[in-house]
Order: structure tokens, then C-alpha cells, then sequence
């Protein structure tokens, strides 16, 4: 039992040390002169499909692609969420959630990528314990994150 408590005391610590970390990077860069919605860094999961959901890349065009991102925190009841999605932010919600957002990419963040990530907070398990919510993230209809409920790893993942 204290195993579990400790457990999801540690997700809980990684997940605001994570949004921590976005929050604090998403200040860094080019003082807001890009054209796309999100900033990112890196990541442990990286897009492989740089071609599917492309837009504007005919002849004439800035070569920005769009890429609908989908953050979602299955479940019941309520739960604080912590999310980099074009912005970041923290927020108690209900619970199953789901928050969809079109990123803009330009020609360097297709190239680099651009971190999304959800981190949900506690909720108690079917033994009565609390763990760390299940989460999922997908791009442009295609699940590339799935973690269980329980898992000690975040939701991330770079949009490319």
C-alpha cells in the first residue's frame, strides 16, 4: 500500500516538475514572432509521419503544415490536468476530458518538433488507491501515446 502512495507521489512530483519545465521553456525563443501556435523541446517519443495532414505545401506557399492534436484523460470523477498544447496550463477538470487544438508548423518545427504533452493527476484506482490517471494523445486521427492508468510515465510527445 505505501508502495502505490509513493508511486503516485512520485508521478505527481515528475508531472509538475514537467509542467515546470514547459512553462519555463515556452518563455525562451524568437519573442513571439512565429507564425505557429506552440513552442516545444524534447521529447522521448517522436513523429515518424512528417507527410500525413499536410496542408499548404503547393507551389507559393509558407510550407506551414496543420496538425490536429488531441489531448485526452479518460475516466470518472475529477481531476487536475496539466497540459502544453500551444499554451500551457493547469486546471481541475472533469473527467473523461478531451481538449483538441489545430497546431500551425512552420518548415523548422516540422523539422525539430513541437512538444505536446498532458499530465493528469490522481484519481483513485478499483482498489480504492490513488494512481495517476490514464492518458492519451493523438495527431491527425492517429493515437501515437496511450499510457495506462497507473503509469508512472507522462503524455508526450513531439508534433512534427
Amino acid at each position: 500500500m505505501r508502495e502505490r502512495v509513493r508511486r503516485a507521489m512520485a508521478g505527481t512530483v515528475t508531472a509538475v516538475m514537467v509542467f515546470g519545465l514547459g512553462a519555463g521553456l515556452s518563455g525562451c525563443g524568437d519573442s513571439g514572432k512565429s507564425k505557429s501556435k506552440s513552442r516545444g523541446s524534447s521529447s522521448h517519443k517522436d513523429s515518424d509521419d512528417t507527410d500525413s495532414g499536410s496542408t499548404g505545401s503547393g507551389p507559393g506557399s509558407s510550407g506551414e503544415v496543420q496538425r490536429e492534436v488531441t489531448l485526452e484523460v479518460p475516466g470518472s470523477g475529477s481531476s487536475q490536468v496539466m497540459y502544453i498544447l500551444g499554451s500551457n496550463k493547469m486546471e481541475r477538470v472533469s473527467l473523461p476530458w478531451k481538449l483538441t487544438r489545430t497546431l500551425s508548423l512552420t518548415k523548422a518545427e516540422q523539422s525539430v518538433g513541437v512538444l505536446v504533452s498532458v499530465v493528469p493527476g490522481s484519481v483513485k484506482g478499483s482498489d480504492g488507491m490513488l494512481e495517476q490517471a490514464a492518458c492519451r494523445i493523438t495527431v491527425d486521427g492517429k493515437t501515437v501515446v496511450d499510457q495506462s492508468a497507473g503509469s508512472s510515465k507522462t503524455c508526450e510527445y513531439k508534433v512534427k
